[in-house]
């Protein structure tokens, strides 16, 4: 009973260790592999051991010069290769753990290998690190020995021993004749791939928002020498020019949210009339004709709005035939009720997509309701009205208040491909304006400060709009 006890408390940590390894495999800061300063500073040890030719992408005239073999890059990036494989299988065997002992047994001889096979790829990393520090210029190629090598050495260690301890006890345990796993733990597990992406594409890169408080400029280093606090929000209101984009961007993208949400009934009523067609094929057809847009990218988007509406153009070309115009007319290069036409555009492109919910909460509300309504004597669209609708307003207030916290939102895709130099005034939104002064102006600290706000000011009206609901509704969504 002691050694069972003891053996639980010694799994935690066992677990833990597999979440850190897991995590630090896309920490650029603590890559093993970055052996030399010629490897970039932004890769991280999944990155170098999937992905050969971003390790080598500043080596070239390092190769022709021969002042390092590729040989020696090729082990490192197949070390880190065989370290990520080590860690997966550890993770492997974190996941297995929560099951019986015939679970426990498997992970432990999974993890076990897996532990193993990194410790020895990481002695290949520090063979290569060594290749590198002995070449002939090695000035040029500026060795770098990985700071968190030993960090991660130690954790192996520490999961290898805890993997064979637990594996010991696992064997001394009563066997079962199946594997099995407590239902919470399986609907856990199934979630966890989720949770990593989540935490990968959402969560890891807000790590970049230390760029923000230093005076950076790309492929420089971060230190306390261009450490300058709080030098770019304040630049958003001291600055008069920044002030002045700031209130023009704003003002578009609060206008062409506010459009947003003041048409976010129309995928509602879309798919309650869609749901009312009676002949099935012709519903299906409709459905899918109106979804299909969703899929095509705004680039193809935007070029079939030039086939259609440029000098050349589908119009265009109708007009002068007609002997109605003398020359083609470029509607596209004008911004004329530019937020009514992006709203359009949009409209058309996710009308479809933003019904399938919809249709989905249709299929749930209780049939009885319309059989009741029904015998009651009401019609089609008093059924609709008084059935149909009120089961659908709490997907449209979750919906709703979604749409109130990402107001700032909106996305840069479709912005970025309609611009031109007559309507980039009233079309620049947040989002695109972030883009051009990070990416292409390379204002990457002012713009990851105003990327920063907006993910503030975000939560906060969530926040906000989720205690009115409270208020007005009783019922939250956070």
């Amino acid at each position: 009973m002691g050694n069972s006890k003891l053996s639980d408390k010694i799994y935690y940590v066992y677990r833990l260790m597999a979440i850190m390894l897991f995590v630090l495999l896309f920490l650029p800061a603590a890559n093993p592999a970055r052996i030399s300063g010629m490897v970039g500073r932004s890769i991280s040890l999944l990155t170098a051991g999937f992905s050969y030719g971003t390790l080598i992408d500043n080596f070239g005239r390092a190769f022709r010069k021969e002042w390092i073999l590729e040989s020696t890059m090729r082990l490192d990036s197949i070390s880190s290769l065989f370290v990520c494989i080590g860690i997966f299988a550890c993770a492997l065997g974190a996941c297995l753990s929560i099951g019986n002992n015939k679970c426990r047994r498997l992970g432990n001889i999974i993890s076990t290998a897996g532990s193993s096979i990194s410790l020895i790829a990481l002695q290949g990393i520090y063979v290569a690190y060594t290749q590198v520090a002995h070449t002939k210029k090695p000035e040029k190629i500026d060795p770098t020995f990985p700071p968190f090598y030993y960090g991660i050495l130690a954790i192996l260690v520490v999961m290898l021993a805890v993997s064979v301890y637990e594996l010991i006890v696992a064997l001394k345990a009563p066997g079962e004749k199946k594997f099995y796993m407590e239902t919470k733990y399986r609907l856990f597990l199934m979630m966890m791939p989720f949770i990593l992406l989540t935490f990968v594409f959402s969560y890891l890169p807000l790590f970049g928002w230390r760029y923000a408080f230093f005076d950076y400029k790309s492929g420089d280093t971060l230190s306390f020498e261009n450490f300058v606090g709080f030098k770019w929000f304040t630049q958003l209101v001291r600055n008069a020019a920044t002030r002045s984009d700031m209130i023009r961007v704003m003002k578009n993208t609060l206008g062409m949210s506010f459009l947003g949400i003041l048409t976010s009934w129309m995928p509602m009523v879309f798919a309650i009339f869609l749901s009312e067609i009676k002949n099935s094929r012709f519903r299906r057809f409709v459905q899918t004709f109106t979804t299909i847009p969703n899929f095509i990218s705004w680039v193809l988007v935007f070029a079939i709005a030039f086939s259609i509406f440029s000098t050349d153009g589908f119009i265009s070309s109708l007009m002068i035939n007609l002997n109605i115009w003398d020359q083609g007319k470029n509607f596209l290069m004008s911004s004329d009720y530019i937020w009514i036409k992006m709203l359009m555009w949009g409209l058309w492109k996710g009308l479809g997509w933003s019904a399938i919910i919809y249709i989905a909460g249709i299929s749930g509300i209780d049939q009885q309701l319309y059989e009741a309504a029904t015998v009651d004597g009401a019609g089609r669209f008093q059924r609709m009205w008084h059935v149909t609708v009120p089961g659908l307003m709490p997907t449209f207030y979750v919906l709703l208040l979604m749409s109130i916290a990402g107001i700032l939102s909106n996305g840069m895709d479709q912005y970025l491909v309609f611009e031109n130099s007559t309507n980039t005034t009233d079309i620049m939104v947040l989002d695109l304006y972030v883009y051009k002064m990070g990416i292409v102006n390379g204002a990457i600290p002012f713009s990851t400060a105003v990327g920063m706000l907006k993910s503030v000011v975000s939560v906060i009206l969530l926040f906000t709009a989720n205690n009115v609901s409270k208020l007005v509704r009783g019922e939250t969504i956070v």
